[in-house]
């Protein structure tokens, strides 16, 4: 079911209203979706490295060449949104993609269902010092890209949800319409194939923190929420909110579906394993 870019506010601004935080989950499969959505997720993002982490690799095979992402997306589409009933489902956009014409991508993503979009691959990842980052902002690769797609699909009537990894990319989303900024705190820890260098959780929830008031400086009616790093369980979500101010929940992709799933899988198998007869 696709949803207006007001539909989609309205429904995430009563929760807020309602005290509960605003819960958002990366889908890499239809049955990833699913059943997030019976767990009472608020939106749904589906992007490549979905597809990969659900296939047993890092999520940071999403910014590499292994495929192209954006028609990935398309793909997943097919898979996830006609299971999906009642929840708004995001595409993340490679907006640095120079083989795609953003403004008919971003149309023909909403005519096939998508109620809003993300900026995923992302070269926010990539460390902002190093020659290669340098090098993709100076050959037209950068996270300005990024910010256009956004202001792209505002325009156009999307739900807009965007990555950011500092001040100044927090004022620039919320200058271009974003609508809820996710505070990104790196790649995921936990797991078998999650990170293992990552900011401590204060360290994390400052750095959410100074985001949220960057953005909130631009516009104030633009929702924060926070994703990654060292936020990975519940708990850790819990911590960031309690120790952060107008943060207004969490977007959780590994920590929704490949985390639960490693678990899952692996004790079920022992308990069989473990039959007596």
């Amino acid at each position: 079911m696709k949803f207006t870019r007001d539909e989609s506010l309205e429904r995430l601004e009563s929760v807020v209203q309602g005290g509960e935080p605003i819960i958002g989950a990366g889908a890499g499969t239809g049955i990833s979706a699913k059943f997030a959505e019976r767990g009472g997720v608020d939106l749904l993002i589906i992007y490549n490295s979905g597809r990969y982490r659900m296939n047993g690799r890092g999520s940071l095979a999403g910014i590499l060449p292994y495929g192209d992402a954006n028609e990935i997306v398309v793909e997943m589409g097919h898979e996830v949104i006609p299971v999906v009933e009642d929840t708004p489902v995001l595409a993340g956009v490679n907006g640095t993609d120079p083989f795609r014409e953003m403004d008919v991508f971003i149309e023909d993503l909403r005519r096939r269902g998508f109620s809003g979009v993300q900026n995923f691959p992302t070269v926010g990842l990539i460390d902002e010092d190093s020659s290669f980052r340098q090098n993709l902002e100076e050959t037209g690769m950068g996270y300005d890209k990024e910010v256009e797609m956004i202001r792209e699909a505002s325009d156009q009537g999307m739900l807009t949800c965007p990555y950011v990894f500092n001040d100044e990319q927090a004022r620039a989303m919320a200058e271009a319409g974003a609508d809820v900024v996710v505070s990104h705190m790196g790649l995921t820890t936990s797991g078998d194939i999650g990170a293992e260098t990552a900011l401590g959780l204060e360290e994390a929830a400052e750095r959410v923190q100074s985001h949220h008031d960057a953005a909130k400086a631009v516009n104030d009616d633009v929702m924060v929420i926070c994703h990654g790093g060292p936020i990975a369980w519940p708990d850790d979500a819990t911590y960031v909110l309690n120790n952060t101010e107008g943060v207004v929940g969490f977007f959780g992709a590994s920590s929704i579906e490949r985390l639960p799933t490693e678990e899952a899988i692996q004790n079920q198998a022992r308990e069989f394993k473990e039959i007596e007869f």
